[in-house]
C-alpha cells in the first residue's frame, strides 16, 4: 500500500505529514521514528524538563488520537535501513518494507561528538533526545562540578539551567565571545554579564585537549596549554551534523544537508526532505543554508506538505531562532553574518533591549533581549525588504510599523 512515508517524527516531519493530510491529500500517511515515545517538544529539555518544573508527559506535541483522527499512521520504535529510490522503497530493520508515492525525510541531526582522548568516559553528555534528557537529569541531581564544552544554545541553556540547580559550572568556548555566529558582539557581551553574574565561570579561546577519567568515569577536562578543570559532569554542545546518510546512499543530492528547492523537493521526484537534514537556498542569507530551529522545521515542513497535495507555496520564511537562559529571552530575526554596522534600540542596562544589524544599508537581522515587540515588527520588515535607517531604528520613539503601512500604500 503506497500513499506518503514520512522518515522522522521531526517538527518538520509531522507538521508535512499534517499539512499534507489538512491540505487534501487523501492517500496512506505513514510517519516512521526510530524512538519509541510520542513525538516531543525539543526546546524544552535543556531548560524547564532539566529543572523539574515539567514532566515528560508535557513535552507532547500530540497525543494519539490526532493522529488516527488525521488518518496518520505513527510507526514508533522503527529504524529505516535503506531508501531504495529506483523501486519507491524503504526498507526497516526488522525486514518490513514499504512502498512509497512520495518520501519525505526529515531525519534531523544529530550531535557532533567531541573527538579527544577520554572521549568515551561514562558521564559525558550530549543533549538531543529525551533520552538524552533523562540522563542528564539524573545525572545532574549527583553531580557538583559541570563544565560545558561549547557557548552556543544548547551550552548556555544547560549551563543556565545547571547554575539555578545551584552546581558549580565553566563553559569552554573555542572562540571570543559566546553565539559568535548567530548573536552581536553587544548581545555577546550582555549575556556573558549575565551568566557571570549567576556563577557560570566562562573560559574563552582555549579547547579541550583531553578527557581525564577515575574508574571509567569523567573526573577532570584539561585544556590545551595543560590546565585541568575538575569535573564530575561534562555536557557537550558544540554543533549538529545533518543525518542525511540514506540520501547519500539513495544518490541523492547532499552539502551539509539534502539539498533541496524552495518547495523542499530533492532533485529526484517524489522525494523530498525538510528540517535540520535539509540545505536550501535562503535570499535572507543570500546563500545556502541548513537551519537548526523549531520554526524554520515547522515552515519548511509545511511547504513540504503543501506541494505533496498538489497546493504548491513556496518556502521564504525568515529565519528565527530564540533561546531562554537565566531571567533572559533571546529572540533573534534574520541572519546577522557579515552585518557591517548595528544601532541600538532600548536600554541595555534595563535589560530591555534590541539590537538591529545592517548589511551595506539594508536591515538584515535583529537580536532582542526581553523585547518580543521588535520582534514581531522586525519579522515583517526583513520580509518584505523594508530597511528603517539607523537612526530610526535607534529612536525608540520612532512607530516602526509605520514604515509596514507606508510601503503598503505605495504599493497600492
Amino acid at each position: 500500500m503506497s500513499g506518503l512515508v514520512v522518515i522522522g517524527a521531526s517538527y518538520a516531519g509531522i507538521q508535512a505529514a499534517f499539512t499534507a493530510r489538512d491540505a487534501g491529500y487523501a492517500e496512506p500517511v505513514t510517519v516512521i521514528t526510530d524512538e519509541r515515545t510520542l513525538p516531543y517538544q525539543r526546546p524544552p529539555l535543556s531548560k524547564d524538563y532539566l529543572l523539574g518544573e515539567i514532566g515528560a508527559h508535557e513535552l507532547r506535541m500530540h497525543d494519539e488520537a490526532l493522529f488516527a483522527g488525521k488518518r496518520i499512521e505513527l510507526c514508533l520504535g522503527h529504524r529505516v535501513v535503506e531508501i531504495d529510490r529506483s523501486a519507491s522503497r524503504v526498507a526497516l530493520a526488522d525486514g518490513v518494507v514499504l512502498d512509497f508515492e512520495r518520501l519525505v525525510i526529515a531525519t534531523g541531526s544529530r550531535a557532533r561528538k567531541i573527538a579527544v582522548p577520554g572521549a568515551e568516559l561514562d558521564g559525558i553528555c550530549y543533549l538531543r533526545s529525551i533520552a538524552d534528557a533523562v540522563d542528564l537529569k539524573a545525572r545532574l541531581g549527583h553531580a557538583s562540578e559541570i563544565v560545558i564544552v561549547g557557548g552556543g544554545f544548547i551550552g548556555l541553556e544547560v549551563a543556565s539551567s545547571a547554575a539555578r540547580l545551584g552546581k558549580k559550572v565553566t563553559v569552554i568556548e573555542a572562540s571570543s565571545r559566546l553565539l559568535e555566529r548567530a548573536v552581536s558582539p553587544v548581545v555577546s557581551c550582555f549575556l556573558l554579564d549575565r551568566h557571570l553574574r549567576a556563577g557560570v565561570a566562562v573560559k574563552f579561546g582555549t579547547a579541550v585537549s583531553a578527557m581525564i577519567g577515575d574508574g571509567g568515569r569523567i573526573a577532570a577536562v584539561e585544556l590545551n596549554g595543560g590546565v585541568r578543570l575538575g569535573a564530575d559532569l561534562v555536557v557537550v554542545g558544540i554543533g549538529g551534523i545533518a543525518n542525511d546518510e540514506f540520501a547519500v546512499a539513495a544518490g541523492l543530492d547532499c552539502a551539509n544537508g539534502i539539498v533541496v528547492d524552495e518547495h523542499g523537493r530533492t532533485a529526484r521526484p517524489a522525494i523530498y526532505a525538510a528540517g535540520d537534514c535539509a540545505n536550501h537556498y535562503s535570499r535572507f542569507v543570500g546563500g545556502w543554508i541548513r537551519l537548526e530551529s523549531v520554526q524554520h522545521a515547522q515552515d519548511q515542513g509545511r511547504a513540504v506538505g503543501l506541494a505533496i497535495a498538489e497546493s504548491h507555496e513556496a518556502y521564504d520564511s525568515v529565519p528565527r531562532f530564540w533561546s531562554d537562559q537565566h531571567d533572559l529571552k533571546l529572540q533573534i530575526v534574520g541572519h546577522s553574518v557579515r552585518s557591517d554596522r548595528i544601532v541600538i534600540r532600548g536600554a541595555i542596562e534595563a535589560g530591555r533591549f534590541s539590537v538591529f544589524n545592517y548589511r551595506q544599508g539594508k536591515l538584515v537581522a535583529v537580536d532582542s533581549i526581553n523585547n518580543s515587540g521588535d520582534q514581531m515588527v522586525a519579522r515583517r520588515l526583513i520580509a518584505a525588504g523594508i530597511s528603517p535607517t539607523p537612526d530610526q531604528a535607534e529612536d525608540s520613539s520612532c512607530d516602526l510599523k509605520s514604515l509596514l503601512k507606508t510601503s503598503n500604500q505605495a504599493v497600492a
